[in-house]
């Protein structure tokens, strides 16, 4: 496989993205375009960031290869829009066997097979999925949400609650508490149990 840009490697970080000692792998690249992105560096050039195949990235990675077997930790792929990616984690999965934890950290406005192909190799999903008001959610992200739905509607079928965690966040100027309420019931009538609600900080 050709290698792919990364917008940053972020070591040793705890309770953030997911199970134990985890490291932030953030690819390049995002269907969406946040008003507030938090990583608008995946939105630029990726001249000049550093790119890996999975085999470069595991062999880089396994400096912490002890923290992530006694914590049960592992590695959190983000971005950017990290199932744009699938076939990387795949490959990066089959490297690292089972004594690493996958997760990622995905928007899952992306094409259904992409998310079917990373379930047998991922352990955990967190889901930024921005709001169910259709209107709020292409005000804030200049997409449609749709697919989004579809897709977290096919995840929980596939690997079931426990494996998912739901953010929704309260992003001033765009969604109100009555808003954020409102996607919170639509999640939990979905069967969705673990749900991280919190206001989103701007810098404005």
């Amino acid at each position: 496989m050709d290698s792919v840009p990364f917008i940053g490697i972020d070591r040793h970080r705890l309770g953030a993205d997911g199970r134990g000692v985890t490291t932030l792998a953030a690819f390049h690249g995002c269907p969406l375009r946040c008003k507030y992105c938090l990583n608008r560096r995946c939105l630029e050039s990726a001249e000049g960031l550093p790119a890996y195949t999975p085999d470069q990235l595991f062999k880089y990675l396994s400096i912490d290869n002890l923290y992530f077997i006694a914590t049960g930790g592992g590695v959190c792929f983000g971005g950017g829009e990290p199932l744009l990616h699938s076939d990387f984690i795949v490959e990066f999965k089959e490297l690292c066997g089972k004594s690493w934890n996958i997760t990622v950290e995905s928007s899952l406005n992306v094409p259904q097979e992409a998310v079917k192909a990373v379930v047998p190799v991922v352990g955990d999903f967190i889901v930024d999925i921005k709001e169910s008001n259709l209107d709020i959610y292409r005000a804030y992200t200049g997409q449609e949400s749709g697919r989004a739905w579809d897709n977290l509607r096919f995840l929980l079928s596939a690997v079931g609650p426990r494996r998912i965690m739901v953010r929704v966040p309260l992003i001033e100027g765009y969604n109100t508490e009555a808003d954020t309420a409102k996607t919170i019931a639509a999640l939990t009538e979905m069967g969705i149990t673990n749900i991280d609600s919190f206001k989103y900080l701007t810098d404005r």
